[in-house]
């Protein structure tokens, strides 16, 4: 298991009664996310705040990182992708078990929330865990494996998709898919489109994140 450098903001340790983990994009990092912090605390005061860095060096941006690497953008194998992603989410488990721990809270006083590859992260990791989180929140991803989502759930907590219309990198449709995959398998499932948003997070998405994560997360 790699450990994952943070970047922690929110109340001191043990003071807050829940936690929003920011699961950052291919080619970015954990300070790139950690940043929605400061829109987002005020209107959850006792939340903590913390974004990782993905465990390895990203092929496609020396400065950045990855949770595993993207065919189509570094010439790496489809299997090395599926191993990339299955080792990544041992590393996230672990990581998501130890802040848990550190903060002494409950699975379900914890919201991911994921961008790009982090949001595909997240999809992927929530319904695998053993005790479910208190949300998911998925901006600008897509759901590995779909076919795969109904066998390997174990749990099944809400979900917002949020996606722009304008993306060129994740292609807009990946917001349907997912949203499919989720509700055939059982998933409480929600949408939010951001029009005329290309490959980022505009003001109102990130308000709808804000409304979902205060309408499930403690405190």
């Amino acid at each position: 298991m790699r450990e994952l450098k943070f970047g922690r903001k929110g109340p001191e340790k043990g003071q807050a009664k829940s936690l929003v983990i920011l699961v950052h994009g291919y080619g970015a990092d954990g300070n790139d996310l950690l940043g929605l912090a400061d829109p987002l605390a005020p209107h959850l005061p006792d939340t903590v705040f913390v974004a990782p860095d993905a465990p390895e060096p990203c092929a496609g941006n020396p400065f950045g990182r990855q949770w595993f690497p993207i065919p189509w953008l570094d010439g790496s194998s489809e299997e090395a992708a599926r191993q990339g992603l299955l080792a990544a989410a041992d590393d996230l488990n672990a990581f998501i078990d130890q802040r848990l721990a550190d903060e002494g809270l409950p699975a379900s006083a914890l919201a991911l929330l994921g961008f790009s590859q982090g949001a595909m992260m997240s999809l992927h990791v929530a319904p695998r865990r053993a005790d479910p989180v208190a949300a998911v929140v998925a901006i600008s991803g897509r759901l590995l494996a779909p076919e795969l989502l109904a066998a390997e759930t174990r749990v099944k907590p809400p979900v917002l998709l949020i996606h722009g219309d304008q993306d060129p990198v994740v292609p807009f449709e990946n917001l349907a898919l997912a949203g499919d995959a989720l509700s055939g398998a059982g998933f409480d499932t929600y949408a939010h489109v951001m029009k005329g948003t290309g490959h980022g997070i505009a003001p109102d998405g990130l308000g709808a994140a804000l409304g979902f994560l205060k309408e499930h997360l403690p405190g």
